[in-house]
């Protein structure tokens, strides 16, 4: 890189962090097959380069992301990683989808075995991965803070969770981030969402910053059965895709005149968004991330700015950026 990696403070009362975090999702195989090794030399190629943040969830590949981390960590030595781990995604044999659960016995089961298929003893940041509409989120939220008391997580985290949760969470335990989608195609929390978490001081992990290769070039179609959920994503279907596609053109003209990548330049807009805000890029290729971490290099200025906010309108996207029976599940849709 050149420079010192940048750092930021997620939340009034959360950890510093790398400006720049790395999602590991799609070293589970949601996009398709993964080479393992080139995965593990992801993960050590983004700690030398000055990444700290790890995200993960314990249902990433049903808990095999989990022990690939656990098994970079080994070399790579715990004290150089901050783990931010999801919990409470329920899924059969089979690998459907059955709901979420985020119940106190739950939330300390979970933390229970992924601490033994991470191989540590704590985690940085812990949250559940989306709101259980069963369980009061002060339950939720109590039931990590214990967890705190006794040294098995550092921080409290939420997940895709609208602002009126946010407020009743942190009358419970300060909430170090918000984890949400966020991107020049995803700007819903402007409306209520970050204001509120700025307000609380609350911290905010960007996922989704390239819209799942939508963005970024990454997408070049794949057929039903071949591991890739993005067949059954609406933003990535028929007319959808094709409008999408199109309101990429600015960003494009951009990035030609400023000798970047599409995906370095969108990044830089989510980095530009303030300094309460981590991007997560996703990567499970050392190509992938040494693109990404250029972003850091690229100062958007106003006239930049202000052509990709209007190019980019709230709601410009067209689709939902889930299918409905996930997106039923999202508090954040709710405001």
């Amino acid at each position: 890189m050149g420079k010192a990696m940048p750092l930021r403070k997620l939340g009034r009362l959360g950890p510093t962090t790398s400006a720049l975090g790395l999602g590991c999702m799609a070293m589970a195989g949601v996009y398709g097959p993964v080479d393992r090794g080139e995965a593990l030399a992801a993960l050590h190629e983004a700690v030398e380069a000055g990444i700290d943040l790890f995200d993960t969830g314990d249902f990433y590949g049903m808990g095999d992301n989990e022990m690939l981390l656990g098994e970079a960590l080994r070399s790579i030595g715990r004290g150089r990683v901050q783990l931010s781990l999801k919990f409470g995604a329920q899924r059969d044999p089979a690998g459907a989808w059955l709901g979420f659960d985020a119940s106190p016995a739950a939330v300390k089961t979970a933390l229970a075995y992924s601490l033994k298929r991470l191989g540590t003893d704590y985690v940085d940041i812990y949250r559940p991965a989306r709101l259980d509409p069963r369980v009061p989120i002060e339950d939720t939220v109590g039931a990590i803070a214990d967890l705190v008391r006794a040294g098995w997580v550092r921080h409290i985290g939420l997940s895709e969770v609208g602002s009126q949760t946010l407020r009743r969470a942190s009358s419970v335990h300060a909430i170090c981030d918000l984890q949400i989608e966020y991107s020049l195609l995803s700007r819903d929390i402007e409306a209520s969402i970050l204001p509120t978490c700025r307000e609380l001081g609350i911290g905010v992990t960007a996922y989704g910053v390239l819209s799942r290769g939508l963005i970024g070039g990454g997408w070049r179609g794949a057929a039903a059965g071949s591991g890739d959920w993005r067949v059954a994503a609406p933003r990535f279907a028929g007319d959808n895709l094709q409008h999408n596609l199109r309101l990429l053109q600015p960003l494009q003209a951009i990035a030609a005149q400023r000798g970047a990548s599409v995906a370095q330049l969108a990044l830089a807009w989510v980095l530009h968004r303030g300094d309460d805000i981590v991007p997560l890029l996703g990567a499970s290729r050392r190509a992938t991330l040494r693109d990404g971490l250029r972003a850091l290099r690229v100062a958007l200025d106003d006239s930049e700015l202000s052509a990709l906010d209007a190019a980019f309108a709230p709601g410009a996207a067209a689709g939902a950026r889930y299918p409905q029976p996930q997106l039923a599940h999202l508090d954040s849709a709710r405001g």
